[in-house]
């Protein structure tokens, strides 16, 4: 891959979207502390008039000594006040680096905010109100559909969750995945599936199912939040229509990311299992606003940015100052309920603007001349020529034996005839079962030998547990975890394809019964005058093939009790 266009250096955009009150804030009256100056500045904690005591009281979870009137001025790309519409948002975020997305470079869109601050609903919405995801990807078929004589486009989606440190498929039902890094693909989720929607209705049945998936539990705070980070990404591959000598393809990710929201266990009344969930959030956050710290650290080059710090932030290594077009979208809540989290949130927004990367456009070059085509093709022609000889010549030589053939059987004996038919069908017939027998045993040793490579992976990381560092523990579980992956996805297929060699078996066994009642049949008519029957296997056989057949079943029963 190289970038065929100019390099571009990129300053991460970060847009601020404040939602409306809720039911419970608007009845207990709590002051806002988040004022929208114009499409570009907003005021936190402003100056207000004189506010009365029982007012303040009001206030729950509200330290009234921090609320100093602050009257910050934060200035970012774009602000959103509590008005604005889904449409809008899109078009001021996703829509604008969908050109970019189509000359090959990688975008990424990610909401980040405190719990309950209207994330979710910016990212996914509603049938009624649809969110970025939809709306990016019905932008990206309509101008996929303006360009469709000129480029042949490809697209491919997935959806995933990371929930408590752990990485889910979000569309199929999947165990938990494992993250590694590709020198040519970037950050890859080993089994991660990919689907083709095609039509609009798909792609909300895709999002409805994944969304479904998702782990979601009430809290104080939200009613439905999300306790996991979803990442939904679409991968476009295009390539001009047009023949030329320089064939270029692009190849590029988009990632849309609903965060799951930070909270406090005070706030949001977090006990037990969501206690832990929390605290696995907040933790995956942290370490996200310290690789936004890193990244916008621009005074320390050659800075040591903590990625492996959580799965997260592995997963978004290259979606962070990495070789790719970010968009924040930092949603907040305008009550005085959420005076921290939103004070938090504005920060790290305002910090994540000092995020600079150097953008390339992934194009593939396939240089290939015409006249290279023009050699393959004779070379191919010259092939077929050869192959056509050979096949002549072959099929002259067996109907020269086919008519050799018949003239013997003409001139032999019926009998005899009759006896070389049935030694030919045995033959055939049990050649072929014996290929299938060691076809049987090799796949059960391959399971064994996988079964006892997954025991021994297992061993050896325990030791590396007890004697490594955490780092090193880190770097053995994601290999232990990849090569456990191959093996269950080798076992798989290795089952599968002893079904079918059973299968072929109980075919070939078929064929035997066939060819014993073909025989019987003659027998009883009187046809063949000399008829052998084995009575400890119940087979009757014609007494030129007797010895034959016997030996073959003896064979063949000395394997069933192997």
């Amino acid at each position: 891959m190289s970038g065929t266009e100019e390099d571009l250096c990129h300053r991460m955009k970060v847009v601020v979207r404040v939602r409306p009150e809720n039911t419970k804030e608007k009845a207990v009256q709590f002051c806002k502390v988040v004022h929208v100056v114009d499409k570009h500045i907003l005021s936190f904690d402003p100056k207000q008039e004189e506010i009365s005591f029982f007012h303040r009281k009001k206030t729950t979870n509200f330290d009234i000594t921090k609320r100093q009137n602050k009257d910050l001025k934060f200035v970012f790309d774009a602000v959103f006040d509590e008005t604005s519409t889904q449409m809008e948002v899109f078009e001021h975020t996703t829509k604008p680096i969908l050109h970019s997305f189509l000359n090959g470079y990688n975008c990424t869109v990610f909401a980040y905010g405190a719990t309950g601050s209207g994330k979710t609903h910016t990212m996914l919405g509603s049938a009624a109100e649809p969110g970025v995801m939809y709306l990016t990807m019905l932008d990206l078929f309509k101008c996929i559909d303006e360009i469709k004589e000129e480029k042949e486009c490809s697209t491919a989606v997935s959806y995933l969750e990371v929930y408590n440190e752990q990485i889910r498929d979000l569309l199929t039902n999947s165990g938990p995945l494992a993250v590694r890094e590709d020198s040519q693909k970037g950050v890859v989720v080993q089994g991660l599936t990919l689907h083709q929607p095609k039509s609009s209705e798909e792609i909300l049945q895709l999002l409805d199912n994944g969304n479904k998936n998702r782990t979601q539990h009430p809290t104080d705070v939200n009613a439905v939040s999300s306790r996991s980070h979803a990442v939904f990404q679409i991968y476009l591959r295009q390539q001009d229509k047009t023949a030329s000598i320089n064939q270029n393809v692009r190849i590029a990710k988009m990632s849309l990311i609903d965060l799951a929201g930070s909270e406090r266990a005070s706030v949001s009344g977090a006990k037990g299992s969501r206690f832990v969930e929390g605290t696995n959030i907040n933790k995956s956050l942290l370490a996200l606003g310290n690789v936004i710290n890193a990244l916008a650290n621009t005074k320390r080059r050659n800075q040591h940015i903590p990625y492996r710090n959580s799965k997260l932030t592995r997963l978004l290594k290259d979606s962070l100052g990495g070789n790719c077009q970010t968009i924040m979208i930092a949603a907040v809540s305008p009550s005085s309920l959420f005076y921290d989290d939103t004070y938090n949130t504005l920060k790290y927004a305002n910090r994540a603007k000092e995020i600079k990367s150097s953008l390339k456009s992934n194009v593939l070059n396939l240089n290939s001349h015409i006249s290279q085509y023009v050699k393959i093709c004779n070379m191919q022609k010259a092939e077929i020529l050869m192959l056509k000889e050979k096949l002549k010549a072959y099929e002259e030589q067996k109907a020269l034996s086919d008519r050799n053939d018949c003239a013997k059987l003409v001139h032999s004996n019926p009998e005899d005839r009759e006896t070389e038919r049935f030694q030919e069908i045995l033959n055939c017939l049990f050649q072929n079962r014996e290929g299938i027998r060691q076809e049987y045993l090799k796949l059960e040793m391959l399971l064994k030998a996988n079964a006892l490579k997954s025991s021994y992976h297992q061993q050896c990381h325990k030791q590396i547990e007890m004697m490594c560092s955490e780092d090193k523990v880190e770097k053995a579980t994601c290999k232990r975890d990849h090569r456990l992956e191959k093996l269950k996805t080798n076992s798989c297929f290795l089952e599968k394809k002893k079904e079918e060699v059973s299968k072929q078996f109980d075919e070939n066994t078929n064929w035997l019964h066939r060819v014993e009642n073909e025989m019987r049949l003659l027998g009883q008519n009187g046809d063949i005058p000399e008829v052998w029957t084995c009575p400890c296997v119940h087979v009757s056989v014609l007494a030129g093939v007797t010895e034959l057949f016997v030996s073959f079943l003896v064979d063949d029963i000395s394997f069933t009790f192997l």
